[in-house]
């Protein structure tokens, strides 16, 4: 064998380890991430069937009256808007047809982004459980080609 095949195996076998350990370390973090996910999940799952009662489907029942002066005095609306729809720029669209309760719940009480976390301390179950019936009741916003402006 050359010493340039030699060379060439040698850089092929290090790219190659080196490959390898990148996809380790990236499974690893995956992983990590999941674990942390389903416990932060779990602990969201375990606070709420603390004080909430549950609906056929496990959301927990909520008041959507009071749900919305929560919403409002917590400061949801500065970035999710008053109708929940989100904006440019703010936070996202959460109403109508909100996504699950339990992601709902994770991500007010340990969120992504720059949004603040919830804990218990600062919004009971019971409140979470109100908000969220709030952004149930929004409206669906009336279909394109029945607003006269835009035919």
């Amino acid at each position: 064998m050359h010493a340039s095949q030699r060379d060439s195996n040698t850089s092929l076998q290090s790219a190659r380890e080196s490959h390898s350990v990148r996809l380790i370390t990236i499974l690893t973090a995956v992983f990590a991430i999941a674990g942390m996910l389903l416990l932060a999940r779990s602990e969201v799952a375990a606070q709420s069937a603390s004080e909430a009662p549950k609906t056929a489907a496990g959301t927990p029942a909520g008041n959507a009256q009071h749900g919305k002066t929560v919403y409002v005095a917590d400061g949801c609306y500065e970035c999710h808007g008053l109708a929940a729809q989100g904006g440019a720029g703010t936070g996202p669209k959460l109403g109508p047809n909100p996504f699950p309760y339990a992601a709902f719940g994770l991500q007010v009480r340990s969120p992504r982004d720059e949004m603040p976390p919830y804990t218990v301390k600062v919004l009971s179950d019971a409140d979470l459980a109100d908000i969220y019936a709030f952004v149930q009741s929004v409206p669906q916003p009336p279909k394109v080609d029945s607003i006269p402006l835009l035919k």
